[in-house]
């Protein structure tokens, strides 16, 4: 079973900045991809960012520019580098990893406990 840890979030200024990590442990299949989905209140959870395993990545429009997603040689810990803030950005963050496995086979997602970051003078 894969788990995900993610912490970083917080309060911040608009124009800040915040870092955000995601550590994922146990059975990871190589063939797989990261990343990084947001939810505000009362909206639908947004595809943020995404790294593949060979370190390939994606942004949504709003965010290209401003942040910038990476993993760790291992491929084992994902990051989302976050800067010039708005306040559109405060959200509860989750990060996901999706990997298919071979024996099921099929694709399986893990999903991170979420860490919110507000963005608010």
């Amino acid at each position: 079973q894969v788990q995900l840890v993610e912490s970083g979030g917080g309060l911040v200024h608009p124009g800040g900045s915040l870092r955000l990590s995601c550590a994922a442990s146990g059975r990871i299949f190589s063939l797989n991809t990261m990343g990084w989905y947001r939810q505000a209140p009362g909206k639908q959870r947004e595809l943020v960012a995404t790294v593949a395993a060979d370190n390939g990545t994606t942004y949504t429009d709003s965010v290209k520019g401003r942040f910038t997603i990476s993993r760790d040689n291992a491929g084992t810990t994902v990051y989302l580098q976050m800067n010039s803030l708005k306040p559109a950005d405060t959200a509860a963050y989750y990060c996901n990893i999706r990997h298919f496995n071979p024996v099921i086979p099929k694709w399986i997602d893990y999903w991170g406990q979420g860490t919110q970051v507000t963005v608010a003078s």
